[in-house]
């Protein structure tokens, strides 16, 4: 099993528990969608798996090596874990180049632009190599943050209602290249949305969680 993920509990200070307990396994190169409304634990899920929040119970192992138990905790930076953010989390100050080469400050100048470029074919940006956040569209702003966390080759990919800011006319065509560039890497990701269209449309498995608590799962034919 690629990911294991076992009775994970979380809450914020002491108050109603926001994870109870939530379980799951995957399998290289699965995609899972968590399905939930505002307020399910959702996002949270992907903080404690990124290592942003600190679970008060349960363990978290990929590709066999524990990033959370009762006696081991990997910070978030150690962790190899892809995250693109519902805002994408660009930085405005930055052009396109400098976003997707931030996380590959260990390679040489030569990889770190040979990566950025591979990147950036993937995505089909070439050409937007110099340009700044503010010059892109939404949807180019989301590749973007896709290759951002893809270019350090983590180990698995957490995306965060990656579509929740998009039109309906960019939606579909979003979905799709997502798909295809997830497919493309073969990459284990995790897309957390409340649209069911969303998860049916990019995920092999649909997890629905409410209140912290995982209700049923769905298997896909994708």
């Amino acid at each position: 099993m690629y990911v294991s993920i076992e009775d994970l509990c979380f809450e914020y200070e002491r108050k109603k528990p926001v994870l109870e307990a939530v379980s799951l396994t995957m399998e290289e190169g699965e995609v899972v969608a968590i399905l939930g409304s505002s307020g399910s634990g959702k996002s949270t899920f992907l903080r404690v798996l990124s290592g942003l929040e600190i679970p008060r119970k349960g363990a978290i192992t990929i590709n066999q090596e524990t990033l959370c138990s009762s006696k081991k905790f990997v910070d978030a930076e150690k962790r190899e874990v892809g995250l693109v953010f519902q805002d994408y989390a660009l930085f405005p100050h930055m052009n396109v180049y400098k976003n997707i080469a931030f996380g590959l400050s260990h390679l040489t100048k030569e990889d770190r632009k040979a990566r950025v470029y591979e990147m950036l074919t993937l995505i089909d940006m070439e050409e937007k190599v110099n340009a700044f956040p503010h010059e892109l569209s939404g949807g180019q702003q989301q590749r973007i943050a896709l290759a951002r966390a893809l270019a350090p080759k983590p180990k698995i990919l957490l995306l965060d209602e990656p579509f929740s800011n998009l039109d309906a006319d960019l939606k579909h065509k979003i979905r799709k290249e997502l798909k295809e560039i997830i497919q493309k890497t073969q990459m284990t990701s995790i897309v957390v949305t409340h649209d069911y269209d969303d998860a049916k449309a990019i995920a092999h498995r649909i997890i629905y969680l409410e209140d912290g608590k995982i209700l049923r799962e769905e298997r896909l034919h994708n």
